[in-house]
């Protein structure tokens, strides 16, 4: 079949899914991409998302979005202070004056409207849940949707997250519980209104660990510091002691007592707040994990390789993995070469770059909530090999 006709389906319209469509249609390359969310604005909630300047910025640029996406991004404070449960600073990395944002934030949504923006009409199929995939020789399999809807592809690309419905037709894997959970709330104009607070986490990230448990806060580049009490233990914690997660004061409460004894400076990221909670417990796939090459099928991003997000960046590499992804697809619609082999290309850079960013990211984590936190912790970012990412 030459590769002008090849039917290519993308399953999730999130960062890694929309660059790969993207790339492809620069270089005239059919893509359609099914999501289940009815508009962009349902699509990759969470919070900012800093991109590397070779990894998630490259891809952009190869899309042809550099401008828009300067446009849109945030200079962020690049500094990152370790403390312990008494607020004394163990470590400050302060980047020099003047020195640019290495990288520069952009919201999870104005990074997915921004992609989508840039599609032809109709690209994306919104309101579409992949029910199922079925084979149907030669490498092409046929999607059937939950509208009742079908079509037949040459290849499918599940870019569809944590849960995707791609995945199961590759490998046996299911994400695991890492044993962690960030439970998540902000605070807005934090100069103004919280002063203590912003002199505290300072202008970037602080983290502050001891025995088991961790006090995130990031500060974006809108003046909102984003907090994240990490706990080991049971992802159903609320549950277990009596709380309801929808209660913010009974939250609240819980994590206080969870945190008793930890500097008062502390506890007022919990304490001063007046806004809810979110439970996030932290899901990771095995590592390494890969699949046998299936020929019809592949998979990105969280899909390919979802880990925790201390040192795991997960966003960097959706938008890597799509942009090589389409890079190399777009290479065999050029020279009229075989599309599986480029596939098969894909794959063999993705295992061992995922797998290495995989360990990184788990050996982050446990470090950070070691029995002995923070010394483990303080001797991964005295190496560069622990910066804190959002989930």
């Amino acid at each position: 079949m030459p590769p002008t006709t090849f039917r290519i389906a993308i399953i999730g319209a999130g960062p890694g899914g929309l660059v790969c469509a993207r790339v492809l249609q620069r270089y005239g390359v059919p893509v359609t991409v099914f999501e289940r969310a009815l508009g962009p604005v349902g699509v990759a909630p969470g919070g900012p998302l800093e991109l590397r300047a070779a990894t998630g910025q490259a891809a952009l640029r190869v899309a042809g979005l550099e401008r828009e996406f300067r446009a849109a991004a945030r200079p962020v404070g690049q500094e990152l202070r370790l403390l312990d449960r008494t607020g004394a600073v163990l470590h400050r990395d302060l980047p020099e004056p003047g020195t640019p944002a290495e990288r520069p934030e952009i919201g999870r949504r104005e990074l997915c409207r921004l992609l989508v923006d840039s599609l032809a009409p109709g690209t994306v199929r919104w309101g579409s849940y992949l029910r199922t995939l079925h084979p149907r020789g030669g490498g092409r399999h046929q999607a059937v949707f939950d509208d009742g809807g079908s079509a037949t592809f040459d290849l499918v690309v599940g870019a569809d997250g944590t849960w995707s419905r791609v995945r199961p037709l590759l490998s046996e894997a299911t994400p695991h519980y890492s044993g962690v959970t960030f439970v998540e709330t902000g605070l807005d104009d934090v100069d103004a209104r919280h002063p203590a607070i912003a002199r505290l986490v300072g202008r970037g990230t602080m983290m502050a660990l001891s025995a088991g448990k961790g006090l995130i806060a990031r500060r974006d580049g809108r003046g909102r510091v984003r907090v994240y009490a990490a706990l080991r233990g049971s992802e159903d914690w609320a549950r277990e002691a009596g709380v309801n997660t929808a209660d913010a004061e009974a939250v609240r409460g819980a994590l206080l007592t969870a945190f008793a004894g930890w500097h008062d400076r502390l506890l007022a990221l919990l304490r001063d707040g007046g806004e809810g909670f979110a439970n996030r417990p932290l899901f990771a796939l095995p590592v390494p994990h890969t699949w046998p090459h299936t020929p019809g099928l592949t998979l990105l991003g969280d899909a390919a390789h979802l880990m925790t997000p201390l040192a795991g960046p997960g966003a960097d590499l959706a938008l890597q993995d799509g942009c090589e992804l389409a890079q190399h697809l777009a290479e065999a619609h050029t020279w009229q070469t075989d599309p599986d082999r480029a596939v098969r290309v894909y794959e063999a850079a993705l295992f061992p770059r995922s797998t290495a960013a995989a360990e990184g990211a788990a050996r982050g984590l446990e470090a950070a909530l070691a029995p002995d936190a923070p010394r483990r912790a303080h001797h991964l970012l005295r190496r560069r090999h622990l910066h804190p990412h959002g989930p």
